[in-house]
This record gives C-alpha cells, structure tokens and sequence, in this order.
C-alpha cells in the first residue's frame, strides 16, 4: 500500500472539541497503516493562553516551528492543516497541501469578537485559501459558503468510529436530558438553561464541559435543583453521560457540523437541534430528530415533546443511528482524505 510523510497541522489534537476529535482520530487511522505522520498542535507548541489570542498565537508559533523545521531540511509528501489558523504554517512546509474548514471562519471570529475582526479575517481567509491545493470542508453548508465566493471545495464530513463509544450509559437521574461541549456564546448554552428553567418537567439537566460562561450559565441557573454543571471530564466518561440520557441537546447559534451530536445519534440518544449550520445536514427534522429555532421557547417545547413521548424519541433515535452508520463512518472519510492525498503529494 502506498504510504506518505504527513504534516498535520490544527490547533489542538486532543480533548473534547470537535475539531481535535477529528484530527486526533485522522492521525490514529493514518499512524494505523504506516504513514510517517508528523504533528503541530497547541499541545507542542507554543501559544497564549488567552482569549481572543490563542489562534493568532498559534497561527505565528506553528509558522515559526514548521519554517525552522523546513530550514533543517524538512519535507513532506503532503501537509494537512485545520482550520485558518494552521493555514500560516501549511504554507511555511514543503509539500502538497491541503486545508481542511471546520466552518466559516470570518464568520465565527465576527460572531465572536465583532464586525470588524470579523472582515480583517476574511481578507487572511482569502490569503489562506489561495495556498491551498485543495480545500475540503466537513459540511456541505460551508462548502456552499466558499463555492459561491469561487473556491473549489471537496466536502469531506466529519465522522463516528463506533469502536470509540461505550457499550453503557451513565444515568444519574431516573430522566435526564444533557449538553456536552463547550461552555461558549457560539454553543448557545444559555438557550438551554432558560429553557430548562421554564419546563415544569420531573427531569434533570446535566451540562457537561468547561469554557468562558461557565459562571454566567451557573448564575443564570438561579439554584434550579434539577440543573447539574459537571465540569469538564475525561472524553470517555462524558460519552457515557450522553448514552445514559434521554434526549441530546445540541442549542447552538453557531455551528459546523458538530461531532459531538453525530456521537450522541451514533449512541440512539434523541437529539434536539438548532436550525444553524451543518445541524441541517445531519437532522431531518421529524425523522431523526427535532430541528428548532435558536431560542429557549422553541429548545422547551422540543425537549418536552420527546420527554412526554417515548415512542416518538424512539423512533427518531433509531432512524438517526441508521443514517450515521450509513453515512458518518471514518472507513468512508479516511478513504475520502487519502484519495485528496494523492491527488496533491509532491
């Protein structure tokens, strides 16, 4: 089989983001099959750590590293790279590239930090994108995105090993509905727990994670008896957490396409989404799962429902398991990237 000397740059390879959950397990299947694969990530690399710099800390340091490395004499076959950040360091590599999008960057840095960081990075996303040789996009809705401003884009999904989930759940409460991900402004955490609050329902909210809100969430809470922040945790036990409960809530104003709602699909969890982002490309609403509008009157009501009726949480539970075995599966994706490595190794 014919193998290749990888660069793999992201700005993180392990931990519970998507985006490490994707690159983490991309690295595993291609170290699996003898492919000499070298990474940059936050984990060995210098950053700040602090808000609103970590990317554009990254974003230099990783640059630097790689040039230094390509100075020595560094090469590679092809060089992959994650998200804008990494894009700096693909281009400082000698190799065939490829830029991987986990959704739209200028938009999320102009939802995060405002208008104007927001159009400063889409002039560095042009830039990024025109040192690739290909592109690809983990959902189509992003893909969509960057075809209509003229770029190529291959849509290469995000993806579920099933060996990677638990045989059992963990179930703290007799019914429980949980969140697990990152406690951030884009992940509309908030939504949820003034949902929460409005249902007078006998069930428990677990939020599962860390991040930024996490002490505004606990305020917003008010002392509800029936709503739990775990913390963060261990990737293996918090999917437990998600298998153990009766509906996944994924409440987010922004969102790619979220690995952490394939995984809860992947495990018969019934999920509920919001209408934004790759959430519409992985939920038919109705057949495998809820769809609603980013607010906490419509995340309620949807909660509510498959709380109040088992069979339809059931049924959409089993339909949406079927979809993802049938189209989320890393043998699919693993094959997809290898074809684009070939297409581009130098």
């Amino acid at each position: 089989m014919e193998t290749f000397r990888l660069l793999v740059v992201s700005p993180r390879v392990s931990g519970l983001g998507g985006v490490a959950q994707h690159v983490g397990k991309l690295v595993e299947l291609l170290r699996r099959d003898g492919h000499e694969v070298e990474v940059v990530s936050a984990e060995n690399t210098p950053i700040l750590p602090v808000k609103g710099l970590m990317n554009p800390s990254f974003a230099a340091t990783s640059a630097l590293k790689v040039a230094l490395g390509r100075l020595k004499g560094r090469r590679y076959d092809v060089v992959h790279a994650h998200n804008v950040p990494s894009a700096p360091a693909m281009r400082a590599a000698r190799g065939g590239r490829v830029l991987t999008l986990h959704g739209v960057f200028s938009e999320q840095v102009g939802y995060l930090h405002g208008g104007l960081l927001g159009r400063l990075s889409g002039v560095a996303e042009r830039v990024a994108l025109g040192w690739a040789d290909r592109v690809t996009s983990v959902s189509r809705a992003t893909a969509e995105h960057y075809s209509r401003i003229g770029v190529n884009v291959v849509h290469v999904p995000n993806a579920v090993d099933p060996s990677d989930l638990p045989g059992e759940g963990e179930r703290m409460y007799e019914r429980q509905v949980v969140y697990s991900g990152r406690l951030s402004r884009e992940k509309g955490v908030d939504l949820l727990v003034k949902a929460f609050r409005a249902l007078d329902v006998d069930a428990h909210l677990v939020v599962v994670g860390g991040g930024p809100l996490e002490e505004e969430l606990r305020s917003l809470a008010g002392g509800d008896p029936r709503i739990h922040f775990l913390g963060p945790m261990p990737r293996e036990r918090a999917l437990r957490v998600v298998k153990g409960s009766d509906v996944f809530v994924l409440p987010s104003r922004y969102e790619g396409l979220s690995t952490a709602l394939l995984e809860a699909m992947a495990m018969g969890v019934p999920v509920v989404a919001t209408k934004v982002g790759g959430n519409t490309e992985l939920v038919e609403d109705g057949k495998t799962g809820l769809l609603v509008e980013p607010s906490p009157e419509e995340v309620a009501r949807a909660v509510r429902l498959l709380l109040e009726d088992s069979d339809l949480a059931a049924r959409l539970a089993s339909a949406a398991k079927r979809v993802v075995a049938e189209k989320y599966s890393w043998d699919k994706v693993y094959a997809q990237y290898l074809d684009v490595y070939r297409e581009v190794a130098r």
